[in-house]
């Protein structure tokens, strides 16, 4: 399975972007050509040498740039760039990553916004060079380690922040991508925190594979270690994916089955992955029961505090786990027929990471409504529907 790792040890910008995907092979002329014809900027590509590393460095030189731009703005010039269509779906989905952020810093609705520093043709151009890149290397997945956003204090149009700057900080929330804080400067910029969060998928360790190719791409910024972003192609094995979790314990002895019921419900809706009770014995024979949750390390805390309000318990334990290896999980629709009626059902498909099927189950709630319409038995619709399944997704 051929995938495209980033590796932002130190930081990411939309250059440094640009720079790994030229040092893993894209034709940096070709890349000029895109760009160029994009927007009125120059494009030069060189190398340049950060603490003994020889780096790609992509440089954008703007020509009467303009200071800000609108949202709209930005999307006519986006349109008017005549970019293939997979290209310009993905670089209008990265700025609508850095809208909606600016747009919740601010307080203002999208139509509104004024870009500054993202709106101008630099940025422009790092977002369309580096989505045409992405798209140019055919990977099957796209992964991310975890992000060094640097350290210190940034500059921003609201005033001083620690690093990371709100956008960013923002842009990051709903991706998912692991960070951590290392250095004295800014290392992660909104441009390259939304390229990444938009494409990649986070991972805390890199896959199992053979690599294929690397590259570096130069960060303008001189440090102590190497300002660079490393890329890397690999020929991913078909592993299981892993993720970080907890797991979160405790015992109680006086709580009735109707609060146990709606404790399901409850922790599920604060981020529980999965909540299992089991019946215990307790000390001086009582009856009890062991609840265990599995969580995301960075949801811990609010779901102990759900399982103490919703069961009366003084204390949740946190049993140590390192990761969980977990099957990728998709939905998708098949449709059976019965008794000539046709009837769409979803079904979801867990496979490995090279695409192997691993399971396919039916969805109990479409079978239900299938079942009730058609007067057939539920578990035979649900044999129907995962049989169906099997035959079209197997040999995909």
């Amino acid at each position: 399975m051929r995938s495209l790792i980033f590796e932002p040890f130190s930081g990411a910008s939309g250059d440094m972007i640009l720079g790994g995907l030229v040092g893993l092979g894209l034709d940096g002329n070709e890349l000029r050509d895109i760009i160029e014809s994009s927007l009125d900027v120059t494009v030069s590509v060189g190398t340049a040498n950060k603490c003994g590393i020889e780096a790609t460095d992509v440089h954008i030189q703007t020509h009467d740039d303009k200071n800000k731009r609108r949202y709209s703005e930005l999307l006519d010039t986006i349109k008017a760039a005549a970019l293939p269509a997979d290209v310009e779906k993905s670089v209008l989905g990265v700025f609508r990553l850095i809208g909606e952020a600016e747009s919740k810093i601010h307080g203002k609705p999208l139509e509104e916004l004024h870009f500054h520093e993202v709106g101008q043709d630099d940025a422009l151009a790092d977002v369309i060079g580096s989505c045409y890149a992405i798209h140019k290397m055919k990977a099957d997945h796209i992964f991310c380690t975890p992000v060094n956003v640097g350290g210190g204090n940034v500059k921003a149009a609201h005033g001083t922040f620690p690093v990371p700057a709100p956008a960013t900080l923002e842009i990051l929330k709903g991706s998912g991508l692991p960070i951590y804080n290392s250095g004295e400067r800014e290392l992660l910029t909104p441009t390259g925190a939304a390229i990444l969060a938009y494409f990649a998928e986070p991972v805390d360790r890199l896959p199992m594979g053979k690599v294929l190719e690397t590259g570096y791409g130069a960060g303008d910024a001189e440090t102590e270690t190497p300002n660079v972003l490393r890329t890397m192609l690999m020929d991913v094995t078909g592993e299981l994916s892993r993720d970080s979790i907890e797991v979160l314990e405790t015992n109680v002895d006086d709580v009735t089955g109707e609060v146990l019921g709606n404790l399901f419900d409850k922790l599920m809706e604060v981020g529980a992955k999965d909540v299992a009770i089991t019946p215990t014995t307790m000390k001086k024979g009582r009856s009890g029961h062991i609840i265990q949750v599995i969580a995301k390390p960075e949801d811990s805390a609010r779901i102990a505090g759900e399982l103490m309000r919703q069961t009366g318990t003084l204390g949740v334990r946190v049993i140590p786990t390192k990761h969980r290896f977990i099957a990728d999980r998709r939905m998708d629709i098949v449709t059976i027929a019965i008794e000539d009626q046709k009837y769409e059902i979803a079904v979801k498909i867990a496979q490995d990471r090279s695409g192997e099927i691993l399971h396919i189950s039916a969805e109990y709630e479409d079978c239900r409504r299938v079942s009730d319409i058609s007067g057939l038995p539920l578990k035979e619709v649900m044999r129907r529907t995962e049989e169906t399944a099997w035959k079209r997704f197997k040999g995909l």
